[in-house]
């Protein structure tokens, strides 16, 4: 139950105020009334929040993730197939939960429904939390009178992009520390290492090898120049990253990732299995094709390709076929355009896109578990290069020394 502030005047005409518990404002009211209060103000009492939840929330560490979007999604499964009163079960959730962005928009829903608005509308009030293509599948789904099989396949489709992506950043994550830890090791080397070796080489006025002659020299720009090099990589990722936000910059940086070495092809299955599990999980809760082409353009995160699926959308309005449409951008792999062709002339478009999204899904699987074994070859011959000159450069000129002395 909820609490509501409420302001009202006696029959004698004296103001009154106080907190109600109820279910909804319209109890509240009739509870006034039977007590002789007229209402003149109800309203849902709010708590206030504590410093660190205000903090929170203006740095934005209260933003619902695709996790809790993905238990909201399978508790709603839960309730829809259990029969329980919508608002009632909303509030419950509300009642229950621990994120307090999330808090605050199931009790805004609260609200919204008791007002007489449909599920559907009342998400679309909370754009950063429900995309459009969450929103349009509830929409579609509270017409067909199937909420609860919309709410299963979305939390499925959260699910399936999550892990997803965390087996991704587990591949890229010893790669990354590899990286790191190199870079870091190249600035102590270039600032404490080599300068104390350069003024012993320079006291004793020995012919220095190439290598040495090169690890001095990078050494000395990087001491002195460091500040410059700072700012031009600053200056840099600035730039790149304004690039990046423009049309331009978008399209450039999607087509760019699609073919990057090792993890380009990543990217692209990646990309595939989700445009397909999106799409076909749109057609199976009844939205247009038309529309459902566009709600998975926009849930991509790469551009180039949302260009691309919306050129087939204006194909398909034009009339063409799905298979006439996909053939026509030339971006997709021909195992999709063959399983396209004979779900479109069967009339089992949905179930031959969850099979190409299950071929997508079990190939970035391999390759995640292949590409360990592929980076690892070439981070040693990087490490084994920069020991190499490093040893060279440092050691030789004072196994010289030695000859020369003795």
């Amino acid at each position: 139950m909820a609490s509501f502030n409420y302001t009202g005047r006696t029959a004698d005409g004296r103001k009154t105020s106080g907190v109600y518990e109820a279910i909804n404002a319209d109890i509240v009211a009739n509870r006034l009334a039977e007590r002789g209060i007229i209402p003149l103000q109800i309203e849902l009492h709010k708590e206030r929040e504590s410093w660190r939840q205000q903090l929170h929330y203006v740095l934005g560490l209260e933003a619902v993730s695709d996790q809790e979007l993905m238990m909201f999604a399978r508790q709603m499964y839960t309730i829809s197939r259990s029969g329980i009163p919508l608002v009632k079960a909303l509030r419950g959730l509300a009642g229950t939960c621990k994120h307090q962005g999330l808090k605050r928009v199931l009790t805004d829903l609260v609200e919204q429904l008791e007002s007489g608005s449909s599920l559907a509308n009342a998400l679309r009030h909370h754009p950063s939390v429900f995309d459009r293509m969450f929103v349009s599948m509830v929409d579609a789904g509270e017409n067909a009178g199937q909420l609860e099989q919309t709410f299963k396949q979305i939390a499925g489709y959260i699910q399936q992009d999550i892990e997803s992506r965390k087996r991704l950043s587990a591949a890229l994550r010893y790669p990354m520390f590899v990286v790191g830890a190199l870079v870091v090791a190249i600035a102590v080397v270039n600032i404490k290492v080599i300068p104390a070796f350069s003024d012993m080489y320079n006291k004793f006025g020995a012919e220095l090898p190439w290598a040495t002659r090169l690890l001095i020299g990078m050494s000395d720009f990087f001491v002195n120049y460091w500040p410059h090099m700072l700012a031009a990589l600053v200056l840099t990722a600035v730039a790149v990253s304004r690039y990046i936000k423009t049309e331009a910059g978008q399209r450039y940086w999607g087509r760019w990732r699609l073919n990057l070495p090792l993890v380009g092809s990543l990217i692209k299955q990646g990309s595939m299995a989700r445009y397909a599990r999106g799409l076909s999980l749109m057609l199976r809760a009844g939205v247009p094709i038309n529309q459902s082409l566009g709600l998975v353009a926009a849930a991509l995160d790469n551009f180039y390709l949302s260009e691309q699926i919306h050129s087939i959308r204006r194909s398909v309005e034009r009339g063409d076929g799905l298979l006439q449409a996909h053939g026509q951008v030339r971006v997709f792999p021909p195992l999709v355009l063959q399983m396209i062709g004979v779900g479109e002339e069967s009339g089992r478009v949905e179930e031959l896109l969850d099979e190409v999204a299950y071929f997508y899904e079990s190939e970035v699987d391999y390759d995640l578990k292949r590409l360990g074994a592929k980076i690892e070859p070439i981070m040693i011959v990087v490490m084994a290069a920069f020991v190499m000159v490093l040893a060279l450069g440092i050691f030789v000129p004072m196994w010289d020394l030695l000859e020369i002395q003795k």
